[in-house]
């Protein structure tokens, strides 16, 4: 077993020393987590994800409702496409994109009435 700080534990023992290994193996549960959420902690990957989950936009709209180049709107588009988090169609020369995942807008939902909560308890 790894050496555990002797300051605090040493006095009060450790709780979970039989269940260190299901513990363990419960971390595999949220491996990769944290590369979902750096994606989603970007603020405008965030707003293009609200934007997309009422409907389809191409990559134009994108730019023109977030006031951003096209180059930027297609940078984090591609992101989003990397996570799976976005798909798209041809129509033309036109790229229409879409939510590929409605987890997603429950996530930001849920994050969304937490962030109210927080406001309301310390603002």
């Amino acid at each position: 077993m790894a050496e555990v700080s002797q300051d605090i534990c040493s006095e009060y023992g450790i709780s979970v020393e039989k269940d260190v290994d299901e513990l363990r193996k419960g971390l595999l549960d949220v491996a990769g987590l944290s590369e979902l959420f750096k994606v989603l902690s970007d603020e405008t990957r965030t707003r293009i994800l609200h934007l997309l989950s009422g409907r389809e936009l191409c990559v134009c709209d994108l730019a023109l409702i977030l006031e951003m180049s096209l180059p930027a709107v297609s940078h984090h588009l591609r992101l989003l496409k990397v996570m799976r988090l976005v798909a798209y169609r041809r129509k033309g020369k036109q790229v229409f994109y879409r939510l590929d995942d409605h987890h997603v807008v429950e996530l930001i939902s849920v994050a969304g009435e937490h962030f109210k909560e927080l406001s309301k308890t310390h603002g």
